[in-house]
C-alpha cells in the first residue's frame, strides 16, 4: 500500500507476526477466518486501517 510501511516498533511486528504464523495468515486482530482477513486484510486494503498497527503510515513513523 503506498504511503504505508511495516511498523518500525519490532516488538510489534514480533507479535503481529506470531499471530499471523498461529491464525494461518489470517489477520491476528480478527475473529474470523476468511478471505477478507488474509493480511494484508480487507479492511486495510479498502480503508487504510490496520488494526493490528503492523502496517502504519510514513508519517506516523518517523519517515
Amino acid at each position: 500500500m503506498k504511503g504505508y510501511i511495516i511498523n518500525p516498533d519490532r516488538k510489534i511486528v514480533e507479535a503481529v507476526t506470531n499471530g499471523l504464523y498461529k491464525k494461518e495468515g489470517h489477520c491476528p486482530c480478527r475473529v474470523i477466518k476468511d478471505e477478507t482477513t488474509l493480511c494484508p486484510c480487507d479492511d486495510f486494503i479498502q480503508n487504510q486501517n490496520c488494526v493490528c498497527k503492523l502496517y502504519v503510515k510514513k508519517e506516523e513513523a518517523g519517515e
